[in-house]
């Protein structure tokens, strides 16, 4: 049976779907403490999410920061007894929520009530022994716990419950996805298996907050916040964490102090170009985390890139991480696809479905090159949602006619407005089922003339290509650029063929029987490499691709011959 959008695709939602935001579902595996742990919070009635989902991008980022800081991760012993754990750090002050993780040994996330307790905790924590090495002493909040009388503490020994930190094998996942009876389920638990838990969203906050331990030596006004697909509801387990370091907080002070007889400002150091701050800051902040930083390792200062950053591993969270300075229109973005994420329920499972069926295809790489990137597939996703009858989700022009004077943003230039209040946006009457969306996503596609028309999400429609690149999909807000710029023409018509064997299959296949068989079907069955037994079915659904190919090298001959006879005529 189909679940359609609303009923029991929502009810699906509610027992699987991890919403943004503290009050999501995944707080049913975080323990409380008190006189011992229980679970976090009930499942959250109707009204709960709703009132989670209303949550404004920024509302969420700030809750979610503050929980960071009144957070520490502690490295336990191997053999631990939860209650015990838990009623000396109650000792410091009230134990909000806590998880435990397997990341090189046993380690647990204790989120206290207040942030004093952490002072407390600090106090009473000694330096390491330098008998074999000598140690930096900058006191983090990063802790190692050992047991004082391991023997006699053995029998004491608890299980405990370990939050994944990665996602299962695809092997795995098409193994469950056989046993679903829709293709919608199928998607829902897709979903389920691979989205950022309500654990792995703190561990990804804290990493941040623990960054900003060190910047804020050199910037005390300063803040560390992720962004990306760590906090736009489309990030899955075991992805990067960006986070860039933020100065906006200095530049509101900087406007406090108006009243009096003086116009008042700090001496500061000025540099010729942004640019070559942002450059040096990074230099300095790298150092600090290289030669400092307890954990972070494999530090990398790559300071000529178009934006640049600083990469790192974080051991202790087991992120890789990637810091760069104050992007404003990245956030812009993040913030977008966070709103596009909570308008419906079936805008993630899409997302998420067609991210793995590309990623198991080879169309999608963790490695920069020539293929499409997961943010170019998730923005072609967005615009084949933007053009179902009726459209699932609004256009950016849309969204910045419901704009108010605070959600006005312009960034370099470009105008970065849309609403941020989602209940201003009224919801979709579409009700087709993501069985449907999946199989036309593919249709669409494998048919869109990407020789003449490009895509456009602030539009909301197929527009001319500016150049001629393969593939153009218009940055949402810088408006003069592609985002799919690195796309070559043999990495597009990859994609269009496996897009066209995909709705072949979805079309074709014999659901009812290959379930009786236990045959991989739906969803599952894209999931497997088509192989050299569908290979000459692939030639027939591939013919037309390369006339594409040859029209297009004629086109630009033609463009170039006409450019140049305008130049000689010029002259």
């Amino acid at each position: 049976m189909a679940l359609r959008a609303g009923g029991p695709a929502m009810a699906l939602l509610r027992g699987r779907l991890r919403l943004p935001g503290p009050g999501s579902r995944g707080h049913a595996r975080l323990g409380r403490s008190g006189a011992a742990a229980q679970p976090a919070a009930e499942e959250p009635g109707e009204d709960a999410e709703v009132s989670t989902r209303k949550k404004t991008f920024a509302e969420v980022q700030a809750e979610r920061l503050d929980q960071a800081e009144r957070t520490v991760l502690i490295k336990c012993p191997s053999r631990l007894n939860e209650k015990k754990l838990l009623q000396y750090l109650s000792s410091h002050g009230n134990v909000k929520s806590h998880f435990f993780f397997e990341n090189r040994g046993i380690s647990a996330l204790i989120e206290f009530s207040e942030k004093s307790s952490i002072a407390s905790l600090q106090d009473a924590v000694g330096i390491p022994s330098a008998s074999e090495h000598h140690v930096v002493p900058f006191k983090s909040r990063l802790f190692t716990f050992t047991l004082k009388n391991p023997v006699s503490q053995h029998l004491e020994e608890t299980p405990l419950h370990l939050s994944p930190q990665n996602h299962i094998p695809v092997k795995n996942l098409i193994e469950k996805l056989c046993l679903a009876d829709s293709i919608s389920s199928q998607m829902y638990i897709l979903l389920d298996e691979y989205q950022l838990t309500e654990e792995n969203i703190r561990l990804r906050f804290l990493a941040c907050s623990l960054v900003r331990d060190f910047a804020r030596a050199y910037f005390p006004d300063s803040t560390v916040k992720p962004f990306g697909s760590s906090v736009n509801t489309f990030g899955k387990l075991g992805s990067d964490v960006d986070m860039f370091l933020d100065f906006r907080d200095t530049g509101k002070h900087a406007t406090k102090m108006k009243k009096g007889p003086f116009e008042m400002e700090y001496q500061m150091k000025r540099l010729p170009s942004e640019r070559l701050a942002t450059q040096r800051i990074l230099s300095v902040i790298g150092d600090c985390l290289d030669n400092f930083g307890p954990g972070c390792a494999n530090v990398q200062k790559i300071l000529n890139a178009r934006c640049p950053l600083v990469k790192f591993s974080h051991q202790p969270t087991g992120f890789q991480c990637d810091l760069s300075v104050s992007n404003s229109i990245a956030i812009r973005s993040s913030e977008l696809l966070y709103i596009y994420g909570c308008l419906d329920s079936r805008v993630r499972a899409l997302v998420f479905a067609i991210r793995c069926w590309a990623r198991v295809h080879g169309l999608t790489n963790s490695a920069p090159g020539t293929w499409i990137t997961n943010f170019s597939l998730t923005m072609m996703v967005m615009f084949f949602l933007q053009r179902r009858s009726p459209p699932i989700i609004p256009t950016l022009d849309q969204l910045k006619e419901l704009a108010g004077e605070k959600d006005k943003h312009i960034i370099g230039g470009y105008d970065c407005s849309f609403v941020s209040d989602l209940r201003k946006i009224k919801p979709t009457k579409n009700t087709e089922t993501l069985d449907v969306l999946l199989s036309e996503f593919f249709e669409y596609f494998g048919n869109f003339d990407f020789r003449k028309n490009s895509i456009n999400l602030r539009k909301g429609k197929e527009v001319n290509k500016p150049e001629s690149s393969p593939l153009y999909i218009w940055n949402p807000f810088e408006q003069d650029l592609n985002i799919s710029k690195n796309v070559n023409q043999p990495q597009l018509e990859k994609f269009i063929a496996m897009a066209r064997e995909s709705a072949w299959i979805l079309q074709k296949e014999d659901n009812t029987q290959q379930m009786i068989n236990k045959e991989p079907w739906g969803l599952a069955a894209l999931l497997i490499p088509f192989g050299k037994n569908n290979s000459s079915k692939m030639k027939n659904r591939m013919k037309g691709i390369g006339s594409e190919t040859i029209r297009s090298l004629l086109d630009s001959l033609k463009l170039n011959s006409a450019s140049s006879q305008q130049k000689a005529v010029g002259k």
